[in-house]
């Protein structure tokens, strides 16, 4: 799916691919240790590694809709995605390169 066709999605639809996504990576890759936002939409832990129980996560990653899709479904790399700003990732475990694409 192209960022235009994305935007041309109503946001409930869009919103829906995103929480799937999402989902689909806290299952493949379950743990705590990762926060991954995608705002308005949805955020999940993942990536096996230390638990985060309180305040403010220490690995986060967050990006929106578009670029989320983009990278799940392989037409967007992860070190393009974060070169261009595209994804914000804060934390010695926040590189997702490893567990993107997602894989069926």
């Amino acid at each position: 799916m192209t960022t235009d066709e994305l935007a041309g999605l109503d946001r409930a639809r869009a919103g829906g691919l995103v929480r799937t996504t999402l989902a689909g990576l806290a299952q493949a890759h379950p743990g705590r240790s990762v926060e991954i936002r995608v705002p308005p939409f949805a955020a999940v832990q993942a990536i096996d590694g230390p638990r985060h129980t309180r305040g403010t996560p220490p690995n986060v990653v967050e990006t929106d809709g578009p670029t989320w899709l983009a990278l799940v479904d392989g037409r967007l790399t992860w070190a393009d995605a974060v070169a261009a700003g595209r994804v914000r990732a804060s934390g010695i475990r926040s590189d997702l390169s490893a567990v993107l694409p997602l894989r069926a």
